[in-house]
C-alpha cells in the first residue's frame, strides 16, 4: 500500500493510502458477482413470464440498463464506492482532495471498457502497478484514485509520541482538545514538516494558541510539536 499526498485548494497537503491491488481485484469479483446474479435473475424471471420472442430482446435491454450503468450509478450516488469496493474500504477519490464530480465518474466507467472489459483487466493492473498513485487508465484520464479508508489502528494509538520517563509538560490546556481534533493538528503537522510546508505550521501555532490562549516565544514547529507531545502525555496519563 503505496502513500500519496493530496493537495488541497487550501495548500494543505494530505497524506493518503492507495488501495492495494488485491483489495481492488478483491472487490471487482464481488461486484462481477452480483451483476451476474443479477443477470441471471433477470433471465429466469422473463423465462418465467413467457415473454414472446420478439419482446424478449427488449425488455432484456430495459432490464440490463442498472447492471450496464452498475459502477457508474452506484460510485455516482455512493459517494465513489460500490458494494464491492464498501466492503473492502476503498473509495474513489480526486487527486486535488475534492469529491469526485459526475464527469470524473463516466470517464472512469466509458474507459473501463479499455483497461478491464478488453484487455481482461491487464492493462488496468499494468498501469496501476507502475503508476506511482494507484491509477489505471480511466483514473488518470479522469484525474482520481483508489484510496484504503482501513484503519488499522485505534485513534488513541496514533497519538501516541515516544516520550522519555522524565518527561515533564509544559502546557496543560492543550487537554482543551478532543482526540480527533489533535490527530487532525498532528497529522496536518507531521505532513508539513515532511513536506517543508511552514505556512501550515505557523497556521496551526496561531490556531492552536487561539483555542488555548497559551502565550509563548517559541518557534511555531517547536510550540506544535511540544503541544502534541504534551497532548500524547496527558492521554498516557488516563
Amino acid at each position: 500500500m503505496e502513500q500519496f499526498q493530496i493537495e488541497t485548494a487550501q495548500n494543505i497537503s494530505i497524506a493518503q493510502n492507495t488501495a492495494h491491488l488485491g483489495d481492488r481485484m478483491l472487490a471487482y469479483i464481488i461486484d462481477t458477482l452480483i451483476i451476474v446474479i443479477y443477470y441471471v435473475l433477470m433471465i429466469w424471471l422473463l423465462l418465467a413470464l413467457d415473454v414472446e420472442p420478439g419482446d424478449q430482446w427488449a425488455i432484456y435491454m430495459l432490464l440490463g440498463l442498472p447492471a450496464f450503468l452498475y459502477y457508474l450509478l452506484l460510485e455516482t450516488f455512493m459517494d465513489g464506492k460500490t458494494i464491492g469496493k464498501n466492503f473492502l474500504q476503498i473509495r474513489v477519490v480526486k487527486l486535488d482532495g475534492t469529491k469526485p464530480s459526475f464527469s470524473s465518474y463516466f470517464i472512469r466507467w466509458i474507459l473501463r471498457m479499455l483497461d478491464i472489459t478488453l484487455t481482461s483487466g491487464g492493462i488496468a493492473v499494468f498501469t496501476i502497478l507502475i503508476r506511482g498513485k494507484g491509477q489505471r487508465v480511466g483514473d488518470i484520464a479522469a484525474g482520481t484514485t483508489v484510496i484504503s479508508e482501513k484503519r488499522k489502528v485505534f485513534l488513541r494509538d496514533t497519538l501516541l509520541r515516544e516520550l522519555p520517563s522524565d518527561y515533564a509538560p509544559k502546557f496543560p490546556q492543550v487537554t482543551v482538545f478532543k482526540d480527533g481534533e489533535m490527530q487532525t493538528i498532528k497529522n496536518l503537522f507531521d505532513s508539513a514538516r515532511r513536506n517543508g510546508n511552514h505556512r501550515v505550521i505557523l497556521s496551526l501555532n496561531n490556531r492552536i494558541k487561539e483555542v488555548t490562549e497559551i502565550t509563548s516565544d517559541m518557534q511555531p514547529i517547536e510550540f506544535v510539536d511540544i503541544v502534541i507531545k504534551d497532548y500524547s502525555y496527558y492521554t498516557q496519563q488516563l
